[in-house]
């Protein structure tokens, strides 16, 4: 440690850090534009020039090393007419558009030029303007001649995002922060550039001279799109969501959000949302009131069982739904004397649950692994925020290895990449375990042939310390799930790593520790939408389109059309070609609940707005349905009891789910034999109902790649 004197006051920071980290450490403020925490030190700016005793001029303080000794002054008369002077700098070729800058009122700059900038500028000759330029649908690059060139973006597309789509070229008065050759920006990630811009060059393209900063209220929410569950602020005026900004957690997300979490909130204020419920007669929708509704489905749903039996009552739900709502929906159909409930659309394999599958590690921990394989997933894209903490342990030396089948661009370092066909990964991953026996000397788990990519993979496992095998969406969804797991779990074993699942949806955890899984008896997901005589006659849909959401795809819509009763639960218009009735569930933002993230994090959040028009909270509709129908455990007033239902006595009040319920071990046996078919896998855009309905998420070219994969054309 190295001790300095920081304005009187002795400060105590790690050798080799800079003036400006013992400044945080102290609770002084310097100003500053460029420097940023996550940030590598570029020192453009020089806004943070301080006082440093013995030194000729005043030196930088994010680029300035302490010795022991070092006397700093950031306030004396030296060092405040430094930070003048580069302000004036600064302020000679902005444009004075406060007025109209949509960065007005949260703009890092002008709160500056408050403290430091002069009251008259001595600059006289012509301003210098700055082309705009078009980067897609979500950055707006309008108005670039009020950057001052912090390379704040550039930075993090280089550094955090792993993609440098944005760079300076020129020099002097000429510089501009461009794409260069006119490309759009197409990051994942990208809305945090926005953030990052210290002044109103880089903007919100959607949010976009909507609202003023201080008309609007912030509340603090969860992601429900992200298996990270990203905390967020969600930012809110007249009753309406506006803008969803990162709410920092360094143990999740850092101070990051995925695009997807950043922008999806348009589709909440769309046409295409239910705001009254609905039934369906002589093949015309018509509205009526929630009493109708209510007392039509529990009619309904008494009717089939009396005539079909209680095995011909179903629900699917998805894992984006609450725990609340996941819990409730079970013991309805429980109740009901029914064990068909599953939130497993994509899965083509359903095994007997084990345990509630989750990461394996935590968040946090991705940052620090020294050795990573990850099988069936395109992490980048499936999993933005974890890609992020990978590629961060990348640039200390993580080895990362991939078993995939495509060669995705994952904009980071992959040691070994195995691009077999997705039948053929229980093979690749048997070649894996085969070279690590043939290393250590011990029998391996299957008898199987190790290709070069293999031993290299096997070597990389067995050197290092921290290490994780890491199964994507693909891989869980695999018709050979078990077996993958099965392997990664002797995997694991041998070389000390650690095995888990990424997780598809922000309540994954979740769904497994409400039991929306069938038990003995019950039919599972890929069952209940095969349709025919064995199918169920009367299927609650909850939060889910089956058509976009399950492995069966369009032939869901026909199997569920055979149906005597379908009832979609959701907060848009879904389903409506095998729907009979429809229902106005909130949305997270319109309702409490509670996401188990991919570690098993529990976290409860609060409504930011009021529901829209009829709406109602899914618990809730869920709640009293079962009252309608007389059953009994429907008592619930708040989402607070129901989430301590769900949980039971020992989990209550703790933070994470118990570590004797997060079990990702199989006693499942392995089968090599090729799998017929592919996984069932969503791309980036086309995750969940929300995200499929926001308009700029939708004209992103992540989005229009994967339309123009389907035949569709936007």
């Amino acid at each position: 440690m190295v001790e300095i004197e920081l304005d009187g006051k002795k400060v105590e920071v790690a050798e080799g850090s800079m003036v400006m980290h013992a400044a945080e450490k102290a609770g002084t403020y310097i100003p500053h534009f460029c420097y940023h925490k996550k940030l590598s030190i570029a020192a453009n700016c020089r806004m943070c020039l301080v006082d440093v005793e013995k030194a000729p001029k005043p030196m930088p303080a994010c680029a300035t090393p302490v010795t022991n000794g070092m006397i700093v002054r950031t306030h004396s008369d030296k060092a405040v007419k430094a930070q003048k002077s580069v302000m004036e700098f600064l302020l000679i070729n902005h444009p004075l558009d406060c007025p109209i800058c949509d960065q007005g009122g949260e703009c890092q700059l002008q709160d500056l030029a408050v403290g430091y900038g002069g009251s008259a500028s001595r600059y006289e000759e012509e301003k210098r303007v700055v082309m705009h330029k078009d980067v897609g649908p979500l950055i707006s690059m309008e108005e670039m001649s009020r950057c001052i060139h912090c390379t704040r973006c550039v930075r993090f597309g280089q550094e955090i995002a792993g993609d440098m789509e944005l760079g300076m070229i020129n020099r002097g008065e000429h510089s501009e922060i461009t794409t260069i050759t006119g490309d759009t920006v197409d990051s994942e990630l990208s809305g945090n550039m926005i953030d990052l811009c210290p002044v109103g060059a880089l903007t919100s393209k959607p949010f976009r001279y909507s609202a003023r900063t201080w008309e609007l209220s912030r509340r603090k929410s969860v992601a429900a799109h992200d298996s990270s569950g990203a905390n967020l602020v969600v930012q809110v005026k007249n009753n309406q969501v506006m803008r969803v900004l990162p709410f920092e957690n360094a143990e999740i997300n850092e101070c990051w959000i995925a695009d997807r979490e950043r922008f999806s909130y348009e589709a909440l204020n769309t046409p295409e949302r239910l705001t009254a419920p609905m039934i369906k007669q002589g093949g015309q929708w018509k509205t009526v009131d929630w009493q109708a509704a209510l007392e039509y489905v529990a009619g309904g749903l008494k009717q089939i069982k009396s005539e079909h039996g209680a095995q011909s009552i179903a629900a699917l739900a998805s894992p984006h739904s609450t725990v609340e709502e996941l819990f409730l929906a079970g013991a309805l159909v429980r109740a009901l004397g029914s064990e068909n409930i599953d939130y497993r659309l994509r899965n083509a394999e359903f095994p007997a649950a084990e345990g509630v599958r989750w990461l394996g590690t935590r968040i946090a921990a991705l940052s620090t692994l020294q050795r990573v394989l990850v099988v069936g997933s395109n992490l980048r894209k499936d999993h933005p925020l974890f890609a992020l903490r990978v590629r961060a342990a990348t640039r200390t030396g993580a080895q990362v290895s991939v078993i995939h089948d495509a060669d995705d661009n994952w904009a980071m370092p992959v040691k070994a990449k195995a691009v077999v066909a997705a039948g053929q990964w229980a093979q690749a991953l048997a070649g894996v375990a085969a070279a690590i026996a043939a290393e250590k000397g011990v029998a391996a788990p299957v008898p199987a042939q190790a290709d070069a990519t293999a031993q290299v993979i096997a070597k990389s496992l067995l050197s290092g310390e921290r290490k994780a095998v890491l199964l994507g969406n693909a891989a869980a969804h695999h018709a050979k799930a078990s077996s993958l797991l099965a392997l990664a779990q002797w995997i694991g074993e041998q070389t000390g790593a650690t095995v888990g699942y990424l997780t598809e949806a922000a309540n994954t955890v979740g769904a497994q520790l409400a039991g929306a899984v069938p038990r003995t008896g019950g039919l599972n997901a890929g069952q209940m939408l095969a349709g025919g005589a064995q199918g169920p006659k009367a299927v609650l849909l909850l939060n889910t389109e089956p058509e976009f959401d399950s492995a069966a795809g369009k032939a869901a819509v026909a199997a569920l059309a055979s149906a005597s009763m379908v009832v979609t639960l959701s907060p848009f218009k879904a389903n409506l070609d095998c729907s009979d009735v429809l229902l106005p569930i909130a949305p997270f933002t319109e309702t409490s609940g509670t996401f188990v993230n991919a570690e098993g994090r529990v976290q409860s959040f609060h409504p930011v707005v009021k529901p829209l028009g009829e709406t109602r909270p899914g618990w809730k509709v869920l709640r009293v349905l079962g009252n309608l129908l007389g059953l009994p455990g429907f008592d619930f007033e708040s989402t607070q009891e129901v989430l301590a239902a769900a949980r039971g006595p020992q989990d209550v009040g703790q933070a994470f789910v118990q570590g004797p319920r997060l079990d990702n071990r199989t006693t499942a046996a392995i089968d090599l034999a090729p799998a017929a078919g592919h996984p069932a896998v969503s791309t980036l855009y086309q995750l969940d109902s929300i995200v499929r309905r926001a308009p700029s998420l939708q004209r992103t070219a992540d989005a229009r790649q994967a339309q123009a994969a389907q035949g569709v054309t936007a």
